[in-house]
């Protein structure tokens, strides 16, 4: 686990990640998914955040509306007032991020920010209701998460984007010392038919003082294996699982 711990990371044990506050258990990115993670105990979700054509931060997945809920569009062409008309799964309204960030003082949320737009209010966002140290910004994007570092600077936490991770990789086989920057790195276990996490790369992120999320993680067994492994946080879609597999293992903080 890294040596000098940031806020956002500063947790008695592996981090159990509500991913989309539980997709699995209830409608994705939606306040009654948020709630059902926060009343089982869950002090950490993942979200993700899209800006509307009139400047407002959605916690959602998708570029469009269609997959999810009962319209269709995309979202940055629609207004607020276009996008808090539809129901995700016919049932549940988009949230704002600040809806999420103001509902739950306490609550520390993963977010990604899924387009270049989103950016900047994203960054203003934060300023504005004190949360920076509140989230952690990952991306598939090395552009995005630099700017949003550039933009609010050491308060806030990052995970590695891709180049980062690469790198994390070449070392973990002894190519190349450099730190690739951020404080953690969140990645699945494998990509593109290659592992990414196993015991060399876990060792090599820890003694730089990087902490290890893995995404998305629903099977107990995995589970076990993962956090035998040491990896410090899981994340998945299927909040009562984890934290059953953390009660198990005496894990859950």
């Amino acid at each position: 686990m890294a040596t000098d711990t940031h806020p956002f990371l500063d947790h008695d044990g592996p981090i159990a990640f509500a991913h989309r506050g539980g997709a699995g258990d209830w409608p994705e990115n939606t306040m009654p998914a948020f709630a059902g993670a926060v009343d089982l105990g869950y002090r950490y979700v993942e979200t993700d955040v899209h800006l509307t054509s009139d400047g407002k931060v959605l916690a959602f997945h998708d570029d469009r509306l269609d997959r999810v809920t009962d319209r269709t569009g995309v979202i940055e062409e629609l207004t607020w007032d276009e996008v808090r008309q539809a129901r995700v799964d016919g049932r549940e309204p988009i949230p704002l991020l600040e809806e999420l960030l103001r509902t739950w003082p306490d609550l520390r949320i993963n977010i990604d920010p899924k387009h270049d737009a989103v950016v900047g209010p994203l960054a203003q966002e934060l300023r504005r209701l004190d949360a920076v140290e509140r989230v952690c910004v990952g991306s598939f994007s090395d552009r995005r998460i630099q700017q949003l570092r550039d933009l609010l600077g050491p308060d806030l936490c990052t995970s590695l984007g891709p180049k980062g991770v690469a790198k994390l990789r070449a070392a973990s086989f002894g190519l190349g010392r450099r730190h690739p920057g951020g404080r953690c790195v969140q990645v699945p276990v494998t990509a593109g038919g290659v592992t990414l996490v196993d015991r060399r790369f876990i060792e090599r992120a820890h003694r730089i003082g990087l902490d290890v999320h893995v995404w998305t993680i629903d099977d107990p067994q995995e589970m076990h294996r993962l956090l035998d492994l040491g990896v410090d946080g899981i994340m998945t879609d299927l909040p009562g699982v984890l934290r059953d597999v953390l009660l198990a293992r005496d894990q859950w903080r």
